[in-house]
């Protein structure tokens, strides 16, 4: 890939290095970058930099989690990661009571006293949450709102008074923990409308920048699965114009995403075949991988989404042809 090929890229991996409940953050082999992403890195930085807590939104495939990660790694900071679960409560996020430890103490230095002394104290165990606001880290709360609103409402003092609020019995009973200045958190979250996303408190909302996510722009996809696959710029050109193609049709214009995009071009990749009309592995693996909303895309009971998908197909090849005048009949696709 070119030097302007890669300055125009976009976000396709970024490695967490674990070290216990921390990750650190680091671009991978296949991490690139177009200015879509650019301009979103900037504007997250910008608001983290205030210090105030960003939010990024969108459907399933947008890139958010991903794009998460580039912009905690940009602060140069340990990270936290934390995946919402419907079944968290406070303490998941806080810290909870681990224990106790008891101590007995017997005295018979003198042969005809004995004197004993016990004592029992309440283990602390600190949970992702404080352990974060302690030592300054990033926080990435993935996919925040599949936890009930409840369980968030720490975050709440977290995020305006930058105190976080403990059990009396915690951490020498403090019953409180001063966040530090260097703490900044980014959340992401689904629509409302996906199973298991819950509705999250408006106060919560209230604290937080909201940046909606929607599909990449078509360059960026290109270059995503370029990167991902290895697959000439023909091929991927032609995958991602099938799959964008598709996401006007039926009840569900988020999908397919990008990664109906990745996986096309993996199998092309692994198989020597190429994204043509003709081969009959293009063919199948689109059927396959774009097929996942046949339930949902009917006539008379039928699925028809198969049948749309091999229409786009023969569409996008017909649009091609008639861009390129010298190409003749059954001709591969020109090169871009």
């Amino acid at each position: 890939m070119s030097g302007e090929q890669r300055k125009r890229a976009a976000v396709a991996v970024v490695k967490a290095e674990n070290r216990d409940d921390q990750v650190t953050p680091e671009a991978g082999p296949e991490f690139v970058e177009t200015p879509y992403v650019q301009d979103l890195t900037k504007r997250g930085l910008a608001y983290l930099e205030v210090g105030y807590p960003v939010h990024f939104a969108g459907p399933a495939g947008t890139g958010k989690t991903t794009l998460a990660f580039h912009v905690a790694a940009r602060r140069g900071r340990p990270v936290v990661l934390i995946h919402g679960d419907d079944e968290f409560g406070s303490s998941d996020l806080v810290g909870r009571h681990s224990g106790y430890r008891k101590q007995k103490l017997i005295d018979n230095f003198i042969h005809s006293v004995l004197k004993t002394e016990e004592s029992m104290n309440i283990m602390w165990m600190d949970n992702r949450l404080t352990m974060a606001c302690k030592d300054g880290y990033t926080l990435i709360y993935d996919e925040f709102t599949r936890s009930r609103p409840e369980a968030n409402n720490a975050l709440l003092s977290i995020l305006e008074e930058k105190i976080l609020n403990l059990p009396k019995m915690s951490r020498g009973g403090d019953g409180y923990l001063e966040v530090h200045p260097d703490f900044r958190a980014i959340f992401t979250s689904n629509p409302e409308e996906y199973a298991g996303v819950n509705k999250t408190q408006d106060a919560l909302m209230d604290r937080l920048i909201t940046v909606s996510l929607g599909h990449f722009d078509r360059e960026t996809e290109v270059q995503i699965t370029m990167a991902k696959s290895g697959l000439p710029r023909t091929d991927a050109g032609i995958i991602v114009e099938v799959v964008r193609e598709l996401r006007g049709f039926g009840v569900n214009n988020h999908r397919p995403t990008i990664r109906a995009c990745i996986a096309i071009a993996k199998i092309l990749a692994h198989q020597g075949a190429r994204a043509h009309q003709d081969d009959p592995v293009f063919q199948w693996a689109c059927r396959d991988v774009l097929n996942t909303d046949s339930a949902k895309v009917t006539r008379g009971g039928q699925s028809i989404m198969g049948e749309k998908v091999e229409e786009v197909i023969r569409s996008v090849f017909g649009l091609r042809r008639q861009a390129s005048p010298r190409s003749g009949r059954g001709s591969r696709p020109h090169q871009e």
